[in-house]
């Protein structure tokens, strides 16, 4: 499967994950899962982390499966969790703050 853009996983995220667009800009996504940066180029993943930072609640980041091993090292301390194109939950978010 080829990797989608971050156009195509926004809206591939929006689907699995029951969300709609923040109408803040603080996200991407606000769903029942809670708040969602998409992030379908590894270059982009230390910034979802940092944007997730002081957002309340659970906080995932969607990327691709592939991109796991790079992602791990920069959610250590921020409690988001991280879910794949498919809608895995690769990494469990803590509980909110």
């Amino acid at each position: 499967m080829a990797r989608q853009t971050q156009a195509e996983l926004l809206t591939t995220a929006a689907r699995l994950f029951e969300a709609a667009p923040d109408p803040t800009g603080a996200v991407d996504l606000i769903g029942k899962k809670g708040s969602i940066i998409v992030a379908a180029n590894p270059a982009d993943l230390k910034a979802a982390f940092k944007r997730l930072k002081n957002i309340p609640g659970y906080r995932w980041v969607v990327l691709h499966r592939e991109d796991l091993f790079l992602a791990n090292n920069l959610s250590i301390g921020s409690k988001a969790g991280m879910m794949d194109e498919q809608g895995n939950v690769l990494k469990e978010a803590a509980l909110p703050r």
